[in-house]
């Protein structure tokens, strides 16, 4: 009975110290994800005292939506080509600081500064870069180019360029787990590989690339993350223009709900955007299991 008495007695101790984010994680997160879904099924501008109810229809027009269905298509253009272009950067760039690199503190920090910089302080340096007015375009004016920096304004462009700018801010994330990553490697079994007349290049791709694939599926389940609640940098550069050609679901779902009030309709594609991150989510999660059965 007294090692009964303990063993409650100690759980009853550790109550208090998860008391505080149970609370905030029930009564404040999982509610909201709730009241959202019982948001989506009304029409509703978010002011007046009157709630209509509209049962699904918000989530049938969510479906026939082209913008919405522009946004999945950017969505899942950008996540492939910047996770791609992240990892692979942030791959070489760690194999090659795990070499004798001089300055190699120095080139670490260059490389994760753009990581831990503000979008909002960043996004009006990257409209003033690409602007037919700024340093860009002054430097193909110097050299007679014939150039004309209009990118932005341009639907086949728009997104490149915000693509261009998350590999430049997010690649120094890859860089860093792919560093931590190759530090737990034994470098027995690399030496191992050189005796046997591996190269660097055979080395890197056969030996080292496979005992970091915790990290590529680590990332690559951030990056789906990242990608689906994309919302600053496309709206503080683009706006989700020209003609929606950099609209993302975080950006519409903006749009929808504060710019034109449809307070319902915006819940509605934030319920979507939440399973499309779960399914993602899961949908990695099975690959890794499946890997390592």
């Amino acid at each position: 009975m007294k090692k009964n008495k303990a063993k409650k007695s100690s759980k009853m101790n550790g109550l208090p110290w998860i008391l505080p984010a149970f609370i905030f994680v029930v009564g404040i997160i999982y509610y909201s994800i709730f009241y959202t879904f019982d948001l989506s099924t009304l029409n509703w501008n978010g002011l007046d005292p009157i709630q209509t109810k509209v049962g699904i229809s918000n989530y049938t027009k969510v479906f026939s939506d082209w913008v919405f269905w522009k946004a999945i298509t950017n969505t899942i253009v950008y996540f492939i080509v910047t996770f791609l272009v992240q990892n692979f950067l942030g791959f070489i760039f760690a194999a090659i600081l795990h070499t004798k690199v001089k300055l190699a503190t120095l080139h670490k920090c260059l490389i994760f500064i753009p990581t831990i910089l503000a979008p909002a302080t960043m996004a009006p340096v990257f409209r003033l870069l690409f602007s037919p007015q700024g340093l860009l375009q002054d430097i193909f004016n110097v050299f007679h180019l014939g150039i004309t920096v209009d990118w932005l304004s341009k639907s086949n462009s728009a997104l490149i360029i915000l693509m261009m700018i998350a590999v430049w801010q997010f690649t120094g994330m890859s860089f860093i787990l792919y560093y931590a990553a190759m530090s737990q490697i034994d470098k027995e079994m690399l030496e191992a590989s050189h005796l046997d007349g591996a190269g660097n290049i055979r080395t890197l791709f056969s030996m080292v690339l496979p005992n970091c694939k915790g990290t590529i599926i680590s990332l690559a389940m951030l990056g789906i993350i990242g990608a689906l609640k994309t919302f600053d940098i496309p709206y503080l550069v683009t706006t989700g223009g020209p003609n929606h050609a950099t609209e993302f679901l975080g950006t519409y779902i903006y749009r929808q709900g504060i710019r034109q009030s449809h307070l319902g309709y915006a819940a509605a594609i934030s319920v979507v955007l939440l399973v499309l991150a779960i399914c993602g989510a899961l949908l990695i999660n099975r690959m890794n299991k499946g890997e390592e059965s």
